[in-house]
C-alpha cells in the first residue's frame, strides 16, 4: 500500500512540471506573435507615411505641370488623416522638389526629386532624374 502512495505524489509532481513546461511555452510563442503584430503594423503604418509623402510629390508635380514657374511649395497640408509639406527649391529647367509626410499615428516618411522641367508648347515635359525615398538630409547617393 505504501507503493501505491509514493507513486501518486511522483505523477502529481510531474503533471504539474509538465502544464509548467507548457505554460512557459505558450507564453513565449505568444509574446513572440505579438512582437511580430506590431513589427507588422509599424511597417503599414510606415507605408501609410510614404504613400502620403508621395501624394504630396504628386501634388507639387500637378502644379508645376500646370505653372512651370511655381515654387512655393505647401505647408502641413492635409491629406488621408496626415499631412505634407513640399519644398521646391532651384530655378527651371532643374528644380528639387522634397515632400515630407507626417502620418495620423505620426511616422515620418520623405520623397525628394531633381527634376528637370522642358518648357514647350503648349505643355511642359517634366523628367524625374533623381527620386529619394526616406533619406537623411545631407546624405549623398
Amino acid at each position: 500500500m505504501q507503493e501505491k502512495a509514493d507513486k501518486n505524489g511522483s505523477v502529481l509532481l510531474i503533471t504539474i512540471f509538465v502544464v509548467a513546461m507548457l505554460s512557459i511555452i505558450v507564453a513565449g510563442i505568444l509574446h513572440i506573435n505579438t512582437q511580430e503584430i506590431q513589427l507588422m503594423q509599424n511597417q503599414v503604418y510606415a507605408a501609410e507615411a510614404l504613400a502620403i509623402a508621395e501624394a504630396g510629390l504628386n501634388d507639387a508635380l500637378a502644379e508645376i505641370r500646370s505653372d512651370n514657374e511655381w515654387d512655393e511649395g505647401f505647408d502641413e497640408k492635409s491629406f488621408a488623416g496626415g499631412s505634407y509639406s513640399v519644398d521646391v527649391s532651384g530655378d527651371v529647367p532643374n528644380l528639387t522638389v522634397k515632400s515630407t509626410a507626417t502620418s495620423a499615428r505620426g511616422f515620418v516618411a520623405r520623397v525628394e526629386a531633381e527634376m528637370t522641367v522642358e518648357t514647350g508648347d503648349p505643355t511642359y515635359t517634366i523628367r524625374i532624374d533623381t527620386l529619394r525615398i526616406n533619406e537623411e538630409e545631407g546624405q549623398d547617393d
